[in-house]
């Protein structure tokens, strides 16, 4: 009964409002959400394979856009599944007190040439900053992909606390990139 009243939610919370762009679907076997950090100055790979996203995004008028994202922190993973136990551990994501990360945009702005700055708020262990995420997209006609990275401090975010907050043992810079591929875009 619990998993769905959660199903239930969860469409409801990727329900897009009528009033703003179309919404688009997302394929997450053709997407992807990844994370680099840097222990010991070698590059440690991770990501999360629960994730939902809702987008609306009509390319000729982006600022009406929305994208949100809500992902489920326990399920990183890294080439070593011991490395995915530890970072579930308090000291790191504590995922069993804040079971998902939360991105929700609160402008979206054409660069050019196919290009967007999208700003928002990302919650993560608890805290909630703002970010600025440059994103690219290649689209053919109702159909495109949206890729971008940006870089987070994970110690804005109390991730690593402790002996771990030293950056000479986790480098304090987190490369987040993704790539959503698309269905039901507006053709220009």
């Amino acid at each position: 009964m619990n998993r769905l009243l959660a199903l239930i939610a969860l469409v409801a919370w990727l329900t897009v409002d009528p009033s703003t762009a179309a919404a688009q679907s997302v394929d997450p076997a053709a997407s992807e959400l990844v994370f680099v950090t840097n222990q010991m100055d070698v590059p440690v790979e991770g990501r999360f394979q629960r994730w939902a996203a809702q987008v609306a995004l009509d390319p000729r008028k982006p600022e009406a856009g929305q994208v949100g994202l809500k992902i489920q922190m326990d399920s990183l993973a890294f080439a070593a599944p011991e490395v995915a136990v530890e970072a579930q551990r308090p000291v790191w994501l504590d995922t069993a007190k804040f079971p998902q990360a939360v991105f929700q945009s609160t402008a979206i702005r054409a660069t050019g040439g196919g290009k967007y700055e999208m700003s928002g708020r990302l919650t993560l262990k608890g805290q909630t900053h703002d970010v600025s995420v440059p994103v690219s997209l290649a689209q053919s006609g109702a159909n495109g992909t949206a890729t971008g990275s940006f870089t987070l401090k994970r110690s804005d975010f109390r991730i690593g606390e402790g002996e771990w907050t030293d950056p000479s043992l986790v480098a304090h810079e987190v490369q987040v990139r993704f790539r959503l591929a698309l269905s039901g875009l507006p053709t220009p």
